[in-house]
């Protein structure tokens, strides 16, 4: 059983560069998905030898490593199984995500010693659940997300300790709550509940009366329609000491689905904050600037979810803010210039902001571009080139160059 002595950060990897991204910005912990039985189905996910060199790469910077077993199996699929168990042992997965009390059973009977944590799936609301999948061999449960600090702090006072509770704290929310939605499957066929979610919830929906076809009515005062089922995003990263003090043993980032740009701001924004309040248990408050932080990827509107009780979890408009773009990623530093792989056009006298993994980010002008030959340029024009930017101070490799959109300006 895994005694965790500091909340962890665990953050998604949906690919190599995701979970580089997880790494350079401070998770303590990565969850990603193999081929098979992950509920990402249409994510590049990590075949068996770069799930192998995945678990490398955490280890060497004593980050754990958590695989997802998450859907729920069928029949013709069950055989296949156990060898791919064994493989994920092989390759050196820290524990196993499972959903359904078959895959537990096969899990010990075939990779005794690998650690199982019972995903959010199995929708974990009390105490005795909990406990039932501790005494099964679970070493953690991931508590299902429609639960409050108050009832997580209970389950937390009624199970054994050496079990760990891992909460979502960020991220996309399903209309479903903890999954085992069926309005996928029944609108286009594709069935959520094994890694295929079209998500229809997210959808703009207009009511039609049946003597009317063609003439549509916007549920609700909007104009563009009512998303009538679209959950708010989550986010608590100004209640960490509330978390900590609920029992909450791993706080969860969702996203294997979102750029390494989403993963590395929110994974920076979340290990600032865990380490500062660590510091300051007692007077720890997020900083505006850090909130400011998880404002500046890809989101919808932001809620607590269910911590403090039912939520306002609808919005009107159920469409993303996307407000930022990254220029760059920082490959190095030499003699007054940063070395640099070009990601989105950017020019000569752009403001840019350049984060740093620990840090916030630095403001800077652009006054000096030129190719990877030394060639001055205006713009930097094609994406994967190699610049060079004047720049008074190095920034650590895999730092992120980035610039509010032109249009958002003003």
């Amino acid at each position: 059983m895994e005694t965790i002595q500091r909340p962890e950060l665990l953050s998604p990897a949906g690919d190599m560069e995701r979970l580089r991204a997880a790494l350079a910005f401070g998770a303590d912990a990565v969850y990603l998905a193999g081929q098979e039985f992950g509920m990402r189905a249409s994510q590049a996910n990590f075949s068996p030898e770069a799930l192998a060199e995945a678990a490398a790469l955490c280890h060497a910077r004593k980050v754990r490593l958590y695989l997802t077993v998450n859907t729920l199996p069928r029949n013709q699929e069950i055989a296949r199984l156990p060898d791919w168990l064994r493989m994920a042992q092989a390759a050196g997965v820290d524990a196993v995500i499972a959903a359904d009390l078959g895959v537990l059973s096969l899990i010990k009977q075939h990779t005794p010693h690998m650690e199982v944590h019972i995903s959010t799936q199995a929708g974990v609301v009390n105490y005795q659940t909990a406990r039932a999948f501790c005494e099964l061999g679970a070493s953690r449960v991931v508590l299902a997300r429609e639960l409050s600090l108050e009832e997580i702090a209970e389950i937390r006072a009624r199970t054994p300790k050496e079990l760990a509770l891992e909460a979502f704290v960020h991220g996309a929310m399903c209309m479903s709550v903890s999954g085992r939605c069926l309005l996928s499957n029944y609108l286009t066929g594709r069935d959520a509940n094994r890694g295929e979610c079209a998500q229809p919830c997210r959808w703009s929906y207009r009511l039609v009366e049946e003597k009317r076809p063609g003439l549509y009515f916007p549920i609700g005062e909007d104009g563009a329609g009512s998303y009538i089922l679209n959950a708010k995003d989550l986010c608590m990263l100004e209640h960490i000491p509330a978390l900590a003090r609920a029992g909450i043993d791993s706080f969860k980032i969702e996203g294997r689905a979102k750029s390494s740009y989403y993963v590395s701001v929110v994974t920076n924004a979340y290990r600032i904050a865990i380490d500062g309040w660590r510091k300051d248990p007692e007077g720890w408050t997020a900083p505006p600037w850090l909130l400011e932080e998880v404002r500046r990827v890809s989101h919808r509107q932001y809620s607590t979810g269910f911590y403090f009780g039912t939520p306002d979890q609808y919005p009107l408009n159920g469409g993303y803010e996307r407000n930022w773009d990254v220029c760059a990623l920082v490959d190095g530093w030499e003699n007054g210039e940063l070395l640099l792989t070009q990601k989105n056009r950017f020019s000569l006298g752009d403001q840019v902001e350049i984060l740093e993994p620990g840090a916030g980010p630095w403001v800077c002008r652009v006054t000096g571009l030129r190719d990877g030959e030394g060639l001055p340029l205006e713009a930097a024009r094609h994406p994967q080139m190699k610049l060079r930017m004047d720049c008074p101070r190095p920034f650590r490799p895999g730092s992120i160059l980035r610039q509010e959109r032109k249009e958002q300006e003003g």
